[in-house]
């Protein structure tokens, strides 16, 4: 289904609903409305200690929601909205503590997903929105992933096609003037660095988050994950079981292996990053009894995915 009005009664209704954006598919509901926000971590299973993202729908709506904005928070706006950049900020007191967590800061993002950017001007309010997913489990990059997972539990998915950068937002915040990268993402370090000079890296924070997405284990299939950097030695050890592969740009000949994909046959991270998670959903189907992933070469978007693939391999296994 692909109707933004239907969308908006639903919002306008204080109900959640499923919409696209570049990143991934996010479960939707006024950032003014407790009730809606209290049914998207009821939806989610989502702990309410972890903060949700606030979507706006132009720069002029920043201040709406957060304060003390440091100059360079709008330089980085300027350059990189709408689009996967999310900057955390000291909140206006219209933002409740259901929001951010309890802490003083919101996380504010103008996405650049044409559908989305569409409803967000047929309301008066700006929507919070995590990844339209059950907490922990694989984000979703379409609108089938969003059915398979919350179908019978969200009254409309608002279909925007297939996301287009496949991963969540890259998360920064400031302290001084000073940008700080709490979540690495769809935007590079390096893209970011160009505009806002060298990033200073938090450690994840497992019970108190300052962001989304930080908690060490997240973004999980349910079949059992490893991150790998010797693949024909995972490979052995998994020898007699049903083993999923996933490279970057190679392919293993190797008997063992049941079923294998490269994320890019051009050798393009953007593209990779744009795969990964549609194929951790198709893997996560296929009664496998293992899934390897190689670990990916540490530049630009490289971080990212390794950054989820670490979160996924978690609590299983790093080889």
């Amino acid at each position: 289904m692909n109707n933004i009005e239907q969308a908006a009664e639903f919002l306008k209704q204080e109900d959640v609903v499923a919409i696209p954006t570049e990143t991934v598919y996010g479960l939707a509901g006024s950032a003014y409305s407790e009730k809606a926000i209290k049914k998207i971590f009821e939806v989610k299973n989502r702990p309410f200690y972890n903060p949700l993202i606030v979507h706006i729908k132009s720069i002029d709506d920043l201040a709406k929601i957060a304060t003390n904005i440091p100059p360079l928070a709008y330089k980085l706006a300027d350059a990189f909205w709408p689009g996967p950049l999310t900057m955390v900020l000291d909140k206006q007191d219209c933002i409740s503590d259901l929001v951010t967590g309890g802490k003083s800061t919101v996380a504010v993002r103008l996405p650049g997903h044409p559908v989305t950017l569409e409803l967000l001007n047929q309301l008066d309010f700006p929507l919070v929105a995590p990844s339209a997913n059950p907490f922990n489990y694989l984000s979703p990059t379409s609108a089938h992933h969003v059915e398979e997972q919350l179908g019978d539990k969200i009254p409309y998915i608002l279909d925007g096609g297939n996301c287009e950068k496949g991963v969540e937002s890259t998360i920064i915040g400031f302290k001084n003037n000073t940008p700080i990268l709490f979540r690495l993402g769809a935007l590079s370090m390096e893209d970011i660095e160009e505009v806002a000079g060298e990033l200073t890296v938090l450690n994840t924070s497992e019970n108190t988050p300052d962001a989304p997405g930080m908690l060490l284990k997240h973004y999980s299939p349910t079949t059992k994950f490893c991150l790998s950097d010797n693949i024909e030695q995972s490979i052995e050890q998994y020898r007699n079981k049903r083993i999923g592969l996933i490279t970057f740009n190679s392919t293993v000949n190797s008997n063992s292996v049941f079923y294998q994909i490269a994320l890019s046959n051009k050798n393009d991270l953007e593209e990779a990053a744009s795969n990964l998670f549609s194929t951790l959903h198709n893997l996560d189907k296929m009664n496998l009894d293992v899934i390897i992933a190689e670990r990916f070469p540490d530049n630009g978007l490289g971080k990212t995915i390794n950054d989820r693939l670490q979160r996924a391999a978690s609590d299983s296994t790093i080889l």
